[in-house]
């Protein structure tokens, strides 16, 4: 049975390789995004920012929602300001509640919603310079687990803790053959995680196949947030 997906950030590579598995799949896709509109989406609606009163309204039920916008914004603790700090926590928390809460009945309107969030490896692990977007995704974590408690049974909350994956927002990262290299060595498989890969995830959590899955938090990082090599 077909169902409509709504995606916050739905022009990241990420959201673009989700949407395409999804609608191999039959099924209809929303896209939200601050950036240009994008032809994957059988709707899609260009917003301002991700903050309360800025998301268009729909009427009809929404079977899942997923927030992709995400920030990697890597300094030595010392060089980080508030506006740093405040930065991270607007784009990657409080976009996520603004954008969860402005589609609510939405999803209360579905048999079996699913919700999907946005975390990282930092969110888990110990990283240097990631200080700033790891308090914001440690966030994150404890917030998917807190509404998975509290929307149960009618709709499951999980949320997906990618390491560095080869798209625009971590290119600067993986932008020469050098960075690329070392990159994979430092992964236990080895390898960079490319959109499609992250997407499976969270196509598979939107889906009736995970539906018995709820609060947590599935980390998409080549082993690198639990295996020493």
């Amino acid at each position: 049975m077909s169902k409509t997906y709504l995606f916050a950030g739905a022009s990241s590579a990420i959201a673009e390789a989700c949407a395409k598995n999804l609608q191999k799949k039959g099924h209809h896709l929303i896209g939200l995004s601050t950036k240009d509109a994008t032809t994957i989406y059988d709707e899609f609606h260009t917003v301002d920012s991700y903050q309360t009163g800025n998301f268009p309204s729909i009427e009809k039920a929404i079977d899942g929602l997923v927030y992709f916008p995400g920030t990697i914004n890597l300094k030595p603790f010392n060089r980080i300001t508030d506006a740093d700090f405040l930065n991270d926590f607007q784009i990657n928390n409080l976009g996520a509640v603004a954008f969860i809460q402005a589609y609510l009945k939405n999803i209360k309107m579905s048999q079996s919603a699913s919700v999907v969030l946005m975390s990282s490896v930092a969110g888990s692990v110990g990283l240097p310079f990631h200080a700033s977007i790891a308090m914001a995704k440690g966030g994150i974590e404890s917030f998917t687990r807190a509404l998975a408690a509290e929307l149960a049974p009618s709709i499951r909350v999980n949320c997906v803790a990618p390491s560095l994956t080869n798209t625009p927002l971590g290119e600067k990262l993986l932008n020469t053959p050098e960075k690329m290299e070392l990159m994979k060595k430092r992964n236990p498989l080895q390898k960079v995680g490319s959109p499609e890969e992250v997407g499976n995830v969270i196509s598979f959590l939107l889906c009736e196949e995970s539906a018995w899955i709820s609060g947590q938090i599935l980390a998409v990082d080549g082993g690198m947030g639990s295996l020493k090599i």
